[in-house]
């Protein structure tokens, strides 16, 4: 099979080709206008498919295909926004010539015209499916399976880029280009428009159970999704979508530019792509991990629900997720699958389940949260992940009345003046081994009260839901100081991972925050737990671990079904 790929050099054609290098049978001709840049592309190419560069203008294209009679012509150059007076020969060119055509295409108008062509593919023989990326496949599966179970009123969402991922120039050109400018989308059920860049939301992506991205600021972007998902769904009155690119400061920036223009009047900003492509390539910090968010809000079982899809990819892997919809095409029809005849947008051409199987090849992970899993602290924040969890540890964080569960615990308390005098501050235990443990859990506050006595000691904290900036993280308070937690399952323990603390409410430097390995698990059917704190400049401050069961009653596991033998 060959596939010819218009900006096969370029940032989304490159990792296309990297995507489909296992390929066996397979030959890519990495196009562009430089013949170099194409070749240096091929030299350092390592997979086995096969590769070839090739110069060539999309302005050029007819030529080319009927030299080179690909199979497919993938479109991954763009800006899809600013493709002149004749926007889509490229399109035209592969019908006159019978060959399929698959794009990344990120402009809504540029997507939702293609179906014009739908009787010429069709009388060809040739599928056209434009905008075959993560916007809008991928949304657009997320919101098949979401609407098996609820009438979808609202949508909103976005994606959110490792500052590593890198941006090319063209993908600049397009964001700068229609900042400021008109985004057609739906809004209280009318046809409406906003300025690009100028709206932003905050979410936090947070798949069940995993280490989330920290909340993060989006802002309005002009994506097919916009325009092609209200169709699907006709419940559907408002649709927004979002991104989330990083340092903060930087889309700052981006925004106050974007709301000039709208209120000014002031020409499209593409003169500042270079600047902003520069500058947004070069400061890079953080954390190398991206994700995306789909939330849905409507009805299901006569009552109001909210809905939300999750993505989380780690290092290199988050950059290929906008690629995969080619690639697992690609790979679909290599296994004779393909597309059936016609022009249209993309929305239909994968399920999740599609991109689930090219998921299990990366660090990627996805899962849905329903906002009604509440009803217990942990329920609200870990969501299904719960359930994963060992049965004793589920039951301790199950119940929602006053409880109590005993057992022991040994301590070993940090040697240095300043450990002792933290301690000391928040009444830690001495050091000790298999001391007897109590802890009490009474409900308090929108929260939960935790008393925990081991030896003679006595400490408490108060737990709760994080909300506005701190969602999906547990929040716990120890007199003055305030701690926001991730819970992270791994395996059958529950981590807790510290992600920033104030004290007084002000706002601490991360670099002095508390730390320490710390999870919950089962240990001969009984509830363990194995806490460690170190603080900077400290070290161990207090590491104390044991075992507990509830003291009496059955556990909120076993209410509603009959009792198990013990083994």
């Amino acid at each position: 099979m060959k596939v010819l790929i218009l900006g096969g050099y370029g940032v989304f054609g490159g990792r296309l080709v990297e995507l489909l290098g296992d390929v066996d049978g397979v030959e890519m001709l990495v196009c562009g206008r430089s013949l170099e840049r194409a070749q240096t592309f091929c030299a350092s190419y390592r997979g086995l498919a096969r590769v070839r560069p090739l110069a060539l203008d999309r302005t050029d294209i007819s030529e080319a295909l009927h030299a080179e009679k690909p199979n497919l012509v993938v479109d991954a150059s763009g800006p899809f926004q600013d493709y002149g007076s004749d926007p889509y020969d490229v399109i035209e060119c592969c019908i006159a010539a019978g060959i399929d055509y698959l794009d990344f295409a990120d402009g809504a108008d540029f997507v939702f015209g293609v179906s014009a062509f739908d009787e010429r593919a069709k009388a060809a023989g040739v599928a056209v499916l434009s905008g075959v990326s993560s916007f809008p496949v991928l949304t657009a599966a997320v919101l098949r399976k979401m609407a098996a179970t609820m009438e979808i009123h609202a949508v909103e969402g976005g994606i959110a880029p490792s500052p590593y991922a890198g941006i090319g120039l063209n993908v600049m050109r397009a964001v700068v280009g229609y900042a400021g400018g008109p985004v057609k989308l739906l809004r209280d059920g009318k046809a409406s428009s906003a300025p690009g860049l100028t709206e932003s939301r905050r979410f936090t992506v947070a798949v069940p159970g995993r280490l989330p991205l920290r909340n993060l600021r989006f802002s309005l972007v002009d994506v097919p999704d916009l325009q092609v998902i209200p169709p699907e769904h006709p419940s559907i009155g408002d649709i927004w979508m979002g991104a989330a690119p990083l340092p903060e400061v930087l889309h700052r920036m981006l925004n106050i530019l974007a709301k000039s223009r709208a209120r000014f009047g002031l020409p499209p900003l593409t003169p500042f792509a270079k600047l902003f492509h520069a500058v947004l390539n070069r400061l890079r910090f953080g954390e190398h991990r991206g994700g995306m968010i789909v939330r849905a809000h409507g009805r299901a079982a006569g009552r109001d629900v909210v809905r939300s899809w999750h993505l989380l990819a780690e290092g290199d892997d988050g950059p290929l997720i906008p690629s995969m919809a080619i690639e697992a095409l690609v790979r679909k029809r290599m296994s004779g699958e393909r597309p059936e005849s016609g022009a249209r947008s993309a929305v239909r051409a994968l399920e999740l389940e599609d991109y689930e199987a090219v998921f299990q090849r990366r660090t990627i992970v996805s899962g849905f949260r329903d906002g009604h899993d509440g009803g217990t602290i942990y329920r609200s924040i870990l969501g299904p992940a719960l359930d994963e969890l060992p049965a004793p540890v589920r039951d301790l964080h199950s119940g929602s009345a006053e409880r109590r569960w005993t057992g022991s615990a040994s301590v070993r308390r940090g040697s240095g003046i300043l450990a002792r005098l933290l301690c000391a501050a928040f009444g830690f235990p001495a050091t000790a081994e298999r001391a007897p443990a109590t802890v009490t859990f009474a409900p308090e506050r929108d929260g939960e009260r935790w008393t925990r006595t081991i030896g003679g000691s006595t400490f408490r904290s108060h737990q709760s839901v994080g909300t506005g900036r701190d969602e999906y993280l547990l929040i716990e308070r120890f007199g003055v100081a305030r701690y926001s937690i991730a819970l992270v399952r791994a395996g059958n323990r529950l981590f807790f991972v510290p992600r920033r603390w104030s004290v007084w409410k002000i706002p601490m430097p991360k670099p002095l925050l508390p730390s320490g390995e710390s999870f919950e698990t089962e240990i001969d059917g009984r509830f363990a737990f194995d806490i460690t704190i170190r603080a900077p400049l400290v070290g161990l401050v207090v590491a104390y671990r044991g075992t507990l069961e509830p003291e009496a009653g059955p556990t909120f596991s076993d209410v509603g079904r009959e009792a198990e033998p013990v083994s």
